[in-house]
């Protein structure tokens, strides 16, 4: 099962290797791992998603919490009130006839092209994961030649 946790700590040296070695010491994969600053210049908040059973992934965020550094530690379980996006860029191959297609599908997404060449075009998208997959899919007809994805990001509601 999926586990989404939000890590709030404190913007120091040392902390982001903390946090990998503790997945990696215990042997939790880590899916995607996103660490950016805050409102506050002295916090950043990392979003990771991980793989696990509801008490391995309690473990992990019994064992976050006794790091130094770490503020607040959140596992966004399923049904929870949160707010998550991902930012992918695709590149997609295109020729005179498909152009016009791919940008249809594009606006539909709202995504937006962020290059243009002869022969593909570069999309920009945000959404969640399922609007992400969606899209991804939709373009393999065309055929992807690129794509990179940042990780997601989650917030609470509350």
């Amino acid at each position: 099962m999926l586990h989404t946790i939000s890590v709030l700590v404190e913007n120091k040296f040392g902390v982001l290797t903390r946090v990998a070695g503790l997945f990696s010491g215990r042997g939790y994969n880590i899916d995607t791992l996103n660490v950016g600053p805050t409102q506050d210049p002295n916090v950043s908040r990392m979003t990771i998603v991980t793989r696990g059973d509801d008490p391995t992934v309690e473990q992990i965020v019994k064992q976050l919490k006794k790091l130094v550094n770490v503020l607040e530690v959140e596992d966004f379980r399923a049904g929870e009130e949160y707010v998550d996006r991902e930012l992918i860029l695709v590149k997609v191959a295109v020729d005179s006839k498909s152009r016009a297609e791919v940008m249809q599908i594009t606006d539909i997404f709202r995504a937006k092209i962020v290059d243009v060449q002869p022969a593909n075009l570069t999309i920009e998208i945000t959404g969640n994961e399922s609007k992400i997959e969606k899209f991804i899919t939709l373009m393999k007809t065309f055929g992807i030649t690129g794509l990179t994805r940042t990780g997601k990001v989650a917030m609470p509601r509350r």
